[in-house]
């Protein structure tokens, strides 16, 4: 396939569908031509959560109109289109199904080939959509829904994991406290936003493997000191946590960031040390936290150590990601579209079982 042409990006793997057309130009970086995304957290606030079902309903109403969107604001049409990719997985598998089913068929009515992406490679190359894209080698921060992870990063699919979650990942952690608090849905954000307000140190919480000498995480035993807290503070008021004092919950909330913060800045800053690079990629949804960024940019700084994040509107889910991701596969010759249109999902996904070149 020729160096120049265009890539059209379908995200769809959870509640946000995703659509983006990625122009590539020889060995240069890819470039984002546009991209247009639309969120279901107001569908799904009703029901404290993500309903796979009305999800996948959703994504099949969006995706076609998104995808005009796009093309529209790029100035381009569907015979633009050299390659159409969707995410494969990791995600809901009726939603991923979505975003498969409608690039597969673009891709057969265009006669152009097809790419599956791994979502979290996704978030792991979007700070390259970023106006200050990395330089591999990096150490890269992966924090994204129920994905905590750090990793060595010499190029696209070269990757070795150094350490992930055990058990709840760092969204979870944020979600889930905040449901305890009797935040709305989706909780992560509207905790941050409460933490604002509070001390980060009114409440003593644990840091869990903090100090285990391994850069795995586990926030299971914070939420429930969490959750032990909330009922002991809420036994006051009636066993309800929703009637505490707003200035209890906004300091509760500032110490449960605290300490999430605070085990992801020292694991990273690990990380960094034992592998003597100098350069720190930060990807996924919790990137977007105010917190995490000025705390590891202050200690990166004091290090002389380079830190890269995604553009704040693409740290969540988006087609621009996927777009990237399988411009850059391609790029590098990691993995090539194909012209095979009979599709499957991979809800579950190890980045280890990517497809890597010979």
């Amino acid at each position: 396939m020729a160096k120049d042409y265009c890539v059209l990006g379908i995200e769809s793997s959870c509640d946000e569908t995703g659509v983006a057309l990625v122009q590539m130009q020889g060995d240069a970086l890819p470039v984002l031509l546009a991209d247009a995304l639309y969120s279901q957290i107001e569908m799904h606030q009703a029901y404290g959560g993500v309903v796979p079902e009305l999800a996948s309903r959703d994504h099949i109403r969006r995706v076609l109109p998104l995808t005009e969107q796009v093309l529209a604001a790029s100035g381009r049409t569907l015979l633009d289109v050299d390659v159409v990719a969707f995410t494969r997985g990791p995600g809901l598998a009726g939603a991923l199904l979505v975003g498969a089913g409608v690039a597969c068929a673009l891709g057969a009515a265009l006669g152009k080939p097809v790419l599956g992406v791994h979502h979290l490679e996704g978030h792991l190359l979007s700070p390259f959509l970023s106006a200050d894209p990395p330089e591999f080698p990096f150490v890269a921060l992966l924090v994204s829904g129920g994905h905590t992870q750090l990793m060595r990063v010499d190029g696209v699919g070269r990757y070795t994991l150094l350490g992930e979650t055990i058990d709840d990942a760092a969204g979870e952690a944020f979600d889930k406290s905040a449901k305890l608090l009797g935040l709305n849905y989706p909780g992560g954000p509207a905790l941050s936003q409460l933490a604002e307000q509070g001390d980060p140190t009114a409440f003593k919480l644990p840091r869990p493997l903090l100090k285990s000498g391994t850069l795995d995480f586990s926030f299971a035993g914070l939420k429930t000191a969490v959750m032990v807290q909330a009922k002991k503070l809420a036994a006051a008021q009636d066993g309800r946590v929703e009637a505490l004092p707003r200035q209890v919950l906004a300091d509760l909330a500032a110490s449960t960031q605290a300490a999430i913060v605070e085990v992801l800045v020292k694991k990273s800053l690990t990380a960094l040390s034992q592998t003597e690079l100098k350069r720190l990629v930060v990807a996924g949804g919790v990137g977007a936290n105010r917190c995490l960024r000025a705390q590891l940019n202050a200690a990166c700084a004091q290090r002389g150590v380079r830190v890269h994040y995604p553009e704040l509107h693409l740290c969540t889910d988006n087609g621009a990601m996927i777009a990237m991701a399988a411009a850059m596969r391609l790029q590098s010759g990691q993995q090539a579209a194909s012209e095979v249109y009979a599709f499957d999902v991979r809800p579950r996904w190890p980045l280890a079982e990517l497809p890597v070149a010979a």
